[in-house]
């Protein structure tokens, strides 16, 4: 299976992202397409073993439209500038005619002087040619709209554009054919006629029409663009040029030719192109976009360098690892790209509803037409109304009103150091209600220290450290690292040791020297003997002030405790009331012992404790949880809580920002800060507002605008919708949408 990303132009609204999704679905091989009208991005998965790309590219121009292969360069974002930049001139050229146009056929209703010959009847075919000649450049400069959209309506899939083509289209030969009858006949015609033909011509509103779309779509475009701001920020912090060393010359290369295996040379005030280890040289590098630690860290060799980070002092030289698409920044970039082209369930039926859209408004534009012609209201009456239905109607608010408001909170989140890996979690992350927190490494640093070393009957606590941590030597436990850790800061000798084995989240035995030992919890050995009044006693009172135990026990008897405490992150107990003031119930899941964790979870206001819980078993107390009716998150450091962090319905991994490839997360903390979840949430919560406004405003200017627009009031209230302000009503209903999606950019995490 192969996951591929093309670039496509030409689409307009959601009735083309449904087509190209549509059609690409079709071809055998694909396991799935997405399209994403705000990256104009397609992404496939498929069997290369059955289709190819050039089969997809085929079947997306087919469709109307044009795809390219993604080459991962500035090129894309040079053309869109190019692009913008040529609508601009477009439609300051249409804007300029489209004013002259007004002044013929409205500025002597307005009280606007107009020379004699404008407004003598005598001259109303010059009157109606002179509107055709201003009509005809602005109809020329925005011809895109006819040629796609007629190219879409001829093969039966309609989009924006053929509501815009038809619309204009049908104004412009309705005027263009009462100009040719008034170029023959107005001889013959009488003032009451004349008057009525000048009154019928619509040239105005063909041109308004395509201006004021066009002006709506360059809107639309520019603020669209602010929406990826984020994303090109975070890919204009890789360098573009780099110095590597080639047989022993050094060479200033473009970053992308940069190969594994190049040394590449860091001179002060540099950025890092790509990542690599040192191999010479020391400095101290800022990594705050990935770690948030506003400190420098000191690099020397053997140590690992990040793309995007900032050399300061010093100067060094490092070999590079990863290049290219598989750098660290490459990594979070994609990751951002990918979650702003999925689509989340909210917005699936946005879609479904966009794709069907665009032809039941044509019919609604024909049935009013045949309505008011039936009731005898005029041909021109009809033709206005129908042409204003065909304008007003907007299948682009529905298609923008949630991938804007998406690309917008990732965009955010990843500049905040809030990875969203699937854009489901902005969905579901909203309606929490239960935060599980593990707590090594997670309120805590997960570095424990060993605090107190008891020994029993007559071995001193020297030899019982020394014991223990040559027990523990070959175990990557953080507790068996802190009392390794221990007795090495101690002198101690590390004894030989033979059948090593572990039982995670209990404990560890080993030979030494001969003799069987055993080293880990109180459950551990409970298993094996009973333990004596003596340890209980003394392993309650130090697990009572909140340290772990590890007990240390030869045949059936225990030889001493070593106790360890991790230190507790300073913003955990902050981070735990506000949870809680966001009206989360809060849990604590440790493999530590009871009465352990009940003394953290006092300290830190936590809700509930469950503690000596193994790795396995995290996952079924999420499930059990979910059973109760609970939404749950889990945060966790992505490693041991992994089997949690995939049952929970937001799985958050902390303290992994430098590995944004952990696939068993939805959301991953970069800046390895617990106070970054509450960042996360709100984000969340402010997202779906966001969107549930869009698609509440997108749908409710439909349902007000179509049946105002098919003269539905008029009877009534005698009110008729003139096809310009349809036009411009479009527009605006667009722009409104991605405006106020741009709002979340103001919010304050």
């Amino acid at each position: 299976m192969k996951r591929e990303k093309y670039d496509v132009t030409g689409m307009t609204c959601s009735a083309c992202q449904a087509r190209i999704e549509r059609e690409i679905g079709k071809i055998e091989g694909i396991k799935e397409a997405t399209v994403s009208l705000i990256n104009n991005s397609l992404i496939v998965d498929y069997d290369d073993q059955i289709v190819n790309s050039d089969k997809i590219i085929s079947t997306v121009r087919s469709s109307g439209y044009d795809a390219r292969i993604n080459d991962s360069t500035n090129n894309t974002r040079s053309e869109s500038t190019a692009e913008i930049a040529s609508q601009r001139i477009k439609l300051w050229l249409s804007l300029g005619l489209l004013v002259l146009l007004f002044y013929v056929s409205m500025g002597q209703m307005l009280g606007i002087w107009q020379p004699t010959f404008l407004t003598d009847m005598k001259n109303t075919s010059y009157y109606a040619v002179i509107q055709l000649v201003l009509t005809t450049p602005i109809l020329v400069l925005n011809f895109h709209y006819f040629s796609k959209g007629f190219l879409t309506l001829f093969k039966l899939s309609p989009n924006m554009d053929s509501l815009v083509a038809i619309g204009s289209a049908a104004a412009f030969f309705y005027s263009l054919a009462i100009t040719l009858y008034l170029l023959f006949a107005q001889d013959g015609l009488d003032m009451g006629q004349l008057m009525d033909y000048r009154d019928n011509l619509y040239f105005e509103a063909a041109g308004a029409i395509l201006t004021f779309v066009s002006i709506g779509k360059y809107l639309e475009g520019r603020s669209k663009h602010k929406t990826t701001a984020a994303i090109r920020k975070l890919m204009d912090l890789a360098p573009k040029t780099a110095y590597v060393e080639r047989e022993g010359i050094v060479l200033e290369i473009d970053a992308a030719d940069i190969v594994i295996g190049d040394i590449v040379v860091v001179k002060p005030g540099m950025t890092i192109p790509v990542d690599g280890e040192v191999v010479s040289g020391t400095s101290d590098v800022v990594e705050a976009l990935i770690t948030g630690e506003p400190m420098p860290v000191f690099k020397q060799p053997g140590d690992r360098v990040i793309s995007a980070t900032i050399n300061k002092t010093g100067s060094f030289k490092f070999k590079a690892t990863a290049v290219g698409s598989d750098t660290t920044l490459a990594k979070i970039v994609r990751v951002v790209e990918e979650t702003t082209s999925k689509k989340i369930p909210i917005q699936k039926l946005a879609d479904k509803i966009s794709g069907i859209f665009v032809p039941i408004v044509i019919a609604l534009a024909f049935l009013s037409f045949a309505g008011w012609m039936i009731s005898g209201a005029g041909f021109a009456f009809s033709l206005s109304i129908a042409i204003a239905v065909l304008v007003i109607s907007c299948p682009c608010a529905l298609g923008l009103a949630t991938p804007v408001a998406i690309t917008v909170a990732t965009g955010i989140g990843a500049e905040k150091g809030i990875l969203l890996r699937t854009p489901e979690t902005l969905e579901i992350a909203h309606a929490l209600d239960t935060v599980v927190l593990d707590k090594t490494g997670t309120l805590t640093y997960g570095e424990p220290e060993v605090t107190d070393v008891v020994a029993f009957n007559d071995r001193d606590s020297d030899s019982l450290l020394e014991l223990a941590a040559s027990l523990e030597q070959y175990s990557e436990h953080p507790l068996a690292k802190a009392i390794v850790a221990a007795g090495r800061s101690r002198k101690l000798n590390l004894l030989a040791t033979s059948d090593f084995s572990a039982v995670p989240g209990l404990g560890v035995e080993a030979h030494v020297e001969g003799m069987k030992y055993y080293l880990g919890s109180r459950r551990y050995l409970e298993k094996m003997f009973k333990l004596d009044n003596d340890s209980i006693v003394k392993y309650e009172r130090l697990s009572k002030q909140g340290k772990t135990i590890v007990l240390v026990a030869e045949d059936n008897s225990v030889l001493g405790i070593v106790a360890l405490r991790d230190k507790i992150r300073p913003e955990s107990k902050a981070t735990v009331k506000k949870l809680k003031n966001m009206g989360m119930e809060v849990i604590m899941l440790t493999g530590d012992n009871s009465l352990s964790a009940e003394v953290f979870r006092t300290e830190l206001g936590i809700d509930h404790a469950i503690a000596e819980v193994l790795p396995e078993d995290k996952g079924k107390v999420i499930s059990q949880l979910q059973e109760s009716g609970k939404t749950v998150a889990m945060i966790g450091d992505g490693i041991n809580d992994a089997v949690a962090l995939i049952q929970a319905d937001v799985g958050i991994a902390i303290g992994a920002g430098t590995d944004v490839a952990i696939e068993s997360a939805n959301l991953v903390l970069m800046h390895n800060s617990l106070e970054d979840s509450i960042k996360a949430i709100k984000l969340s919560r402010k997202s779906i507002s966001i969107i549930k406004q869009n698609l509440f405003w997108a749908f409710i200017y439909n349902l007000i605008g179509i049946p105002l627009a098919m003269g539905l009031l008029y009877g009534v209230t005698g009110l008729k919708l003139n096809p310009m302000f349809a036009a411009l009503a479009m527009s605006l209903s667009s722009i409104s949408v991605v405006l106020n999606a741009l709002r979340l950019r103001l919010i304050k995490l």
